[in-house]
């Protein structure tokens, strides 16, 4: 492919949700919509599997994400940036076998 064909990449900002993976983030992007019927604006998310090369995004972490050719069977996005780290520590609950 020639450089005068290549399509610009899509770019998104979300907040990454889960880091429990080897190079690999679950990023959640949010958007407006109109209702349709009622005519107000709704809050819809989609989430994105990104690779994170160096594997420095943590959960909270607010990054950019650009698109990229298929890189897994769900991966097709990586982290471009990050635009702001996560403040203070995120804990996660782990639930105790009883």
């Amino acid at each position: 492919m020639s450089d005068a064909i290549k399509r610009r990449r899509a770019v998104r900002m979300g907040v990454v949700t889960s880091d429990k993976m080897d190079k690999s983030v679950v990023v959640r992007v949010e958007r407006t919509v109109k209702h349709k019927v009622y005519k107000r604006y709704v809050r819809r998310s989609t989430t994105f599997m990104a690779h994170d090369e160096k594997n420095e995004c943590r959960i909270g972490d607010t990054v950019e994400i650009i698109e990229s050719r298929p890189l897994s069977a769900r991966k097709r996005w990586r982290v471009s940036r990050i635009v702001r780290k996560a403040t203070g520590t995120v804990k996660q609950q782990s639930v105790a076998a009883e």
